[in-house]
């Protein structure tokens, strides 16, 4: 039975959310394929790992339990990966597009000669056929992005090379317990049958990791602007507005360019994605770039002088004038209505 497998990552112990979100969508086309869902998971103290991820629907979790393993480090976590795919031999490996994601999974693609999707903004079980050859393949996996800088929409097939391997940004996916309890079997791995002594060279003496003080992806709530706010100093408005909301403020790349806003706010293809409960986007015009993270928000309301932006075919609520007019009217009407 060849499986979809996940690699899932761990801060502080704790399963990461887009691992968490990839678990999610990886039990969907485990069950579209008939197959198993499994997971790896790479670290040290690792004794009650499988409770966090079985509720996701894992079948089978893969634990590499070993001091040495954490924090992580490229090439004995790539050994263990790479020797648990050569022997199981799924069909699909999920990633999450991380740092850590982007560091491991090309080298695991490259060990396993088989092809990797960076950055997929979703996955579907399909089939295709090659007429030259009346040739069918089944069940294959469509990793879709965006791609020539966000100006299409590209889906990408392997039927030759096994497995198909992805990454995914987080935020992308939803993040969903399949069963609170869902019961399934942790299998010990050996580190010494995968890993030499010459892959732990590498030592972490310390490590300083200073959090954001920014999280999008977590609130449920966002006000976003783009090149059209004018300036930094307009921004402040948003930063009112998302004041009174209990919201985030973040902006498109256009914004960021200009040096209206850093760019760790940054929402789109090269930014973070996001699916919050209400989107606010303040003079973003709606390029492909940044609606693909913005897109699978809950409800979206655009504030825009040009009523025929692109970003308006997608939104729930247009409100077509200038936000210097339009902010401080919601947030007067917002503070009338909530005493």
């Amino acid at each position: 039975m060849r499986n979809v497998f996940v690699y899932c990552e761990l801060e502080d112990n704790n399963v990461a959310d887009v691992s968490l979100e990839l678990l999610t969508k990886g039990k969907d086309l485990a069950g579209q394929l008939g197959v198993q869902l499994e997971a790896i998971v790479i670290g040290s103290g690792l004794e009650n790992i499988g409770a966090q991820i079985f509720k996701y629907g894992a079948d089978t979790v893969y634990v590499a339990d070993d001091k040495r393993l954490s924090p992580y480090t490229t090439l004995p976590h790539t050994s263990i990966v790479t020797g648990l795919l050569k022997e199981h031999n799924p069909q699909i490996v999920l990633f999450g597009a991380t740092s850590i994601g982007r560091d491991i999974a090309p080298r695991v693609a490259s060990a396993m000669r088989c092809g990797l999707t960076a950055d997929c903004t979703s996955l579907v079980i399909g089939d295709h056929y090659v007429k030259k050859t009346d040739t069918t393949y089944k069940n294959l996996l469509y990793q879709i992005r965006p791609a020539f800088g966000g100006n299409i929409i590209a889906t990408i097939i392997n039927p030759d090379m096994h497995p198909q391997m992805a990454t995914v940004r987080q935020g992308v996916m939803k993040k969903e317990v399949f069963d609170e309890n869902h019961q399934g079997e942790v299998k010990k791995v050996k580190v010494a049958d995968y890993v030499k002594d010459e892959d732990f060279v590498i030592e972490i003496i310390e490590r300083h990791i200073e959090k954001s003080k920014v999280n999008l992806g977590a609130s449920p709530i966002i006000v976003a602007g783009g090149y059209g706010v004018g300036s930094k100093e307009n921004f402040d408005l948003l930063y009112q507005l998302a004041d009174v909301l209990g919201a985030e403020v973040g902006g498109s790349r256009a914004a960021v360019d200009a040096g209206y806003i850093e760019h760790e706010r940054q929402i789109g293809q090269t930014g973070v994605t996001v699916r919050p409960k209400l989107y606010i986007a303040c003079g973003i015009s709606g390029a492909v770039q940044h609606r693909v993270g913005m897109d699978q928000s809950a409800m979206i309301v655009s504030i825009n002088t040009d009523e025929h932006a692109p970003i308006n075919s997608i939104a729930d609520y247009n409100i077509h004038g200038d936000l210097n007019e339009v902010i401080p009217k919601l947030i007067k009407f917002y503070k009338k209505n909530t005493k």
